[in-house]
C-alpha cells in the first residue's frame, strides 16, 4: 500500500486565487462573486507579465483561472506558464472549440470552462468552491493493476484530494480503518482474492453511507454489475474506460452528496448559534454513553450550566450581546472538555455535560476550573467589557442511575447554586464527605 503525505490543516492551506483575463467587465464580475460568496481573495492580471509579478508577490496561491486570448501569449504557451510552476489551473475560455477543449484537457489542466454559456458562473463558483474543499479529503484507490490505479489516483490528485493507493481489497481495509479523512472508495471489482463488490460490502460495514462514498469501476460489460454493486453498499458505478471529465464529475457528484448530509446531520443535531451539539443530540448520545459506562463500572458526572443574570445582558446590552455572551461561554465549555465528554447548550443560556472518569474531588476541581475558565473571559461590545458569571450543579451517578433522575438532580443542585448567590459550583454531596 502506497500512502501519500497528509495534507497540512486547512488553516495553513493556500488560499489565494489568480484569475488572468483582459476582459475587465469579466474579472471583476468573477473575482466580486469569488471574494464575496466563496471569502476567497483573487488577484486579478491582465497579462502573463502580470501574472508573473502576481505569482513572485505572494507564495500562498491555489488556484489559476486563466483565459487564452492574452496580447503576451498564444494558448500553448499561456498553458505552459502555468503547468511548469505546478499551479492548478482552470481554462475559461469566450470560444467554444471542440479540438481545443480537447487538446487543452489533455493536459494536466482541471476544466475547461465556457465563460459566456449560460449557467457558467455559478459552475465556476461550484467549481472552486469544490477544488478548495477537496484539499480536506482523502480518497482511496483500490485495484490491482499499477498503471491502472495510477491513473485514478493522478486524477484525482489533480483535483485536489489526498490519494491513498491499495493494490488488494485487505490493504484497502487497513487504510479505511487506518484514516479517518478517507471519504472516498475508488473499487475495481476484477481483483485477486477479494473482488469489488465483496470489498464495497465490507466497507459498508466499516463506514456508513454518511461517512464514505464508494464508486465501484470495471471494464466488464456484464449488465448485471452496476446493480451488484450497488445493491452491496456502492453509492456509484463507472465503466472502464472512462473520460476524465466523467470522473471528475461523478466523483464530485458523491463528495457533494456526503457534505449535504452531514450539514443536513448539523442541522438536526448542533445549536445554530453556538455549534455545540443541541438538547436532541445530547439526549440520545448520553443514554448510550451512560449505559455503557454504568456496565462498566465507570464513574459518571452530569452538570448542568447556567448563564448568572443573562436578562439582564440582554436588557442592557442588547440580544447581539447575550448572543455574544452564549457563543463565548459555548467555546469556553468545548475548550475545557476533554475528547471523552459529552457536552451541548440544553436550551436559552443552559448547557449540559456528562463527564466520565473522574472521582467526586475530582469532578468538583474539574468544573470548578470551568467556573474559573468563564469567570475570567473578556466579552467586549461596542468597546465595552462584558463580564459574565455562571453556576453550576453537578451529580454523580449510581449503579441504577437513569439519565432522567440525573438531569433532574443536577437541576436541583444548580437551584441551590443560584439561590446561594451564583457563580458557584454546587454538587449533590458534600465536599467535605468527599475528602475525608
Amino acid at each position: 500500500m502506497h500512502v501519500l503525505p497528509l495534507r497540512p490543516p486547512s488553516a495553513a492551506l493556500p488560499q489565494r486565487i489568480l484569475l488572468v483575463e483582459n476582459s475587465r467587465s469579466y474579472t471583476r464580475m468573477v473575482a466580486e462573486a469569488i471574494e464575496q460568496k466563496l471569502g476567497l481573495p483573487v488577484t486579478v492580471a491582465a497579462s502573463l507579465a502580470e501574472a508573473h509579478d502576481a505569482l513572485e508577490s505572494h507564495d500562498d496561491w491555489f488556484l489559476a483561472l486563466t483565459g487564452l486570448v492574452l496580447a503576451d501569449g498564444n494558448r500553448d504557451a499561456v498553458v505552459d506558464f502555468f503547468l511548469d510552476r505546478g499551479l492548478p489551473t482552470v481554462v475559461v475560455s469566450g470560444v467554444y472549440d471542440e479540438d481545443l477543449r480537447r487538446r487543452v484537457l489533455r493536459r494536466q489542466i482541471i476544466d475547461f470552462v465556457l465563460k459566456n454559456a449560460p449557467g457558467s458562473l455559478d459552475y465556476l463558483l461550484w467549481l472552486v468552491q469544490r477544488l478548495e474543499r477537496n484539499r480536506r479529503v482523502s480518497a482511496l484507490v483500490v485495484d490491482d493493476s499499477s498503471s491502472a490505479r495510477a491513473y485514478a489516483a493522478a486524477l484525482l490528485e489533480l483535483y485536489g484530494y489526498t490519494v491513498v493507493e491499495a493494490a488488494d481489497g485487505d490493504a484497502a481495509l487497513a487504510a479505511l480503518e487506518a484514516d479517518s479523512t478517507i471519504r472516498l472508495a475508488v473499487v475495481d471489482q476484477e481483483m485477486p482474492g477479494m473482488q469489488g463488490i465483496e470489498l464495497a460490502r465490507r466497507m459498508r460495514s466499516v463506514r456508513t453511507r454518511d461517512r464514505l462514498a464508494v464508486i465501484g469501476v470495471s471494464g466488464n460489460e456484464d449488465p448485471g454489475l452496476v446493480a451488484h454493486f450497488l445493491k452491496n453498499g456502492a453509492n456509484d458505478f463507472l465503466r472502464k474506460p472512462f473520460s476524465r471529465e466523467e470522473f471528475f464529475c461523478r466523483v464530485s457528484q458523491n463528495i457533494d452528496q456526503l457534505e449535504l448530509i452531514g450539514s443536513l446531520q448539523d442541522l438536526a443535531t448542533r445549536d445554530f448559534l453556538t455549534g455545540l451539539p443541541n438538547r436532541r443530540h445530547f439526549l440520545e448520545q448520553s443514554e448510550r454513553m451512560l449505559a455503557k459506562l454504568l456496565s462498566e463500572g465507570e464513574a459518571i458526572t452530569v452538570a448542568m450550566l447556567d448563564i448568572d443574570h443573562f436578562k439582564h445582558i440582554n436588557d442592557t446590552w442588547g440580544h447581539d450581546a447575550g448572543d455574544q455572551a452564549l457563543r463565548a461561554i459555548a467555546a469556553a465549555v468545548a475548550g475545557h472538555a476533554r475528547p471523552q465528554d459529552l457536552v451541548a447548550r440544553f436550551g436559552g443560556e443552559e448547557f449540559c455535560m456528562l463527564v466520565p472518569g473522574l472521582a467526586r474531588d475530582e469532578a468538583h476541581a474539574y468544573f470548578e476550573g470551568l467556573r474559573h475558565r468563564i469567570d475570567t473571559l473578556q466579552i467586549m461590545v461596542n468597546e465595552e467589557e462584558v463580564r459574565v458569571t455562571v453556576s453550576i450543579g453537578i451529580t454523580m451517578a449510581t449503579p441504577q442511575d437513569s439519565l432522567s433522575r440525573l438531569l433532574c438532580e443536577a437541576d436541583r443542585c444548580l437551584y441551590l447554586a443560584k439561590a446561594a448567590g451564583r457563580d458557584r459550583v454546587q454538587p449533590s454531596w458534600t465536599p467535605a464527605a468527599s475528602a475525608a
